[in-house]
C-alpha cells in the first residue's frame, strides 16, 4: 500500500520538479519536509485561534489543514522513497499492526 503511494508521490513530484526547474537533491527532500511541517503548524494555529484567519471560515481552514497534511504525508513518503526505507516494516515494528488488507473505504471516525 505505502510502496504504491511512494511511487505515485515520486512520479508527481518528479513531474513538478521537471516542469519548474527544481533540482531534488538529498537535502531538498528533508528541507521540503520541514517546510510542510511549518505549513501544517501555521494552519493549525489559524484553526485553533492562535493565528489570523485571513478572512477564511473554520471550514475553509479545516480544508487547508487537510490539504497541508496531505502535502506533509507526501513529503514523508518521498523522503522514505528516496532513502529506500521500508516504512511498512517500520509501521509493523513501531506501531504493531500491518497495512495489508486495510479497508481504504472504511469511514474515518474523528473525535467530537
Amino acid at each position: 500500500m505505502l510502496a504504491v503511494m511512494m511511487r505515485q508521490f515520486e512520479s508527481a513530484s518528479q513531474k513538478y520538479a521537471d516542469a519548474n526547474g527544481i533540482v531534488r537533491d538529498s537535502d531538498w527532500f528533508m528541507l521540503k519536509l520541514q517546510e510542510e511541517v511549518g505549513e501544517v503548524t501555521q494552519t493549525w494555529n489559524r484553526l485553533s485561534g492562535r493565528g489570523r484567519s485571513k478572512g477564511k471560515t473554520q471550514e475553509e481552514i479545516r480544508q487547508e489543514l487537510a490539504d497541508e497534511t496531505a502535502d506533509l504525508l507526501g513529503h514523508v513518503l518521498l523522503l522514505a522513497y528516496q532513502n529506500g526505507l521500508d516504512i511498512e516494516a517500520s509501521v509493523k515494528r513501531k506501531w504493531h499492526f500491518t497495512l495489508a488488507g486495510m479497508d481504504a473505504q472504511a469511514p474515518l471516525k474523528t473525535p467530537e
